[in-house]
């Protein structure tokens, strides 16, 4: 079994703790499918107008249109569409995310969606934590999304484990200054902490930060590469590690 020695797990979401499917197959869908319904029922309050002005500020919302280089008005009808359109092409754009975030939140609110983990993750995250190794979550999804992932799941809140929440805010998974920044942030050295993840280049660009990495085969995932295998640690669950903590 593989063992590690660390003050900290940085952990990824999709593909790690929780089904890539989960995403793909019910959050998505769900911000796609009530979007429009959220909009129309918060559409004077200030929040959601900041989120429409952002959205109206996109390159793509004109492009989307279909106008010249007037800016056109951001209309419910408008606006409603293009989320659609959004969503149906996978843009990972800013004022998209903070909508979902909100949108999400409602759901989780209402008991419509629970977030799923595999069923390793919450005895691997009470071990770990009862050995004093501290927890954070690094993931392209927003903060707030995060957070009411691990706060609702199908196996209850897992957030009393988690010390640390981290989104594209500092930096791009694949870079190593995002890493660099992480463990920065964390006040550790980048040695000290171990990155877990399914995607290649992300565990590239945390090793090149100095950070420890290993990759998740979990079903479902990518697979993983002859020297994918070899350049990384790589196991199917959270239970095939050892973990200590450095002190």
């Amino acid at each position: 079994m593989p063992e590690f020695t660390v003050k900290l797990i940085l952990s990824d979401i999709e593909g790690t703790t929780t089904s890539i499917s989960f995403v793909k197959d019910v959050l998505f869908p769900y911000a796609k499918a009530h979007s429009k319904a959220f909009l129309e029922e918060t559409w004077d309050d200030a929040e959601t107008q900041r989120i429409v002005q952002d959205l109206r500020k996109l390159p793509q919302y004109k492009e989307y249109l279909g106008v010249g280089d007037e800016q056109p008005t951001a209309s419910l009808v408008n606006v409603a569409s293009f989320v659609k359109y959004l969503i149906e092409k996978d843009l990972k754009l800013g004022p998209l995310k903070t909508l979902q975030g909100l949108v999400w939140a409602k759901g989780y609110e209402n008991g419509n969606i629970k977030g799923h983990i595999y069923d390793d993750v919450l005895p691997a995250f009470k071990r770990w934590h009862e050995a004093g190794i501290r927890i954070a979550i690094y993931s392209s999804g927003s903060v707030k999304a995060q957070q009411l992932l691990f706060g609702q799941t199908e196996m209850g809140n897992l957030l009393p484990y988690i010390s640390g929440h981290y989104d594209t805010a500092v930096g791009h998974k694949q870079q190593k200054e995002s890493y660099v920044n992480i463990a920065r942030d964390l006040d550790l050295l980048a040695e000290d902490i171990l990155f877990l993840t399914d995607i290649v280049k992300e565990a590239e660009a945390a090793h090149d930060a100095g950070m420890q990495a290993v990759l998740l085969n979990r079903p479902g995932n990518a697979p993983l590469t002859d020297d994918d295998k070899t350049a990384f640690t790589f196991v199917d669950n959270f239970d095939n590690l050892k973990i200590n903590l450095k002190k």
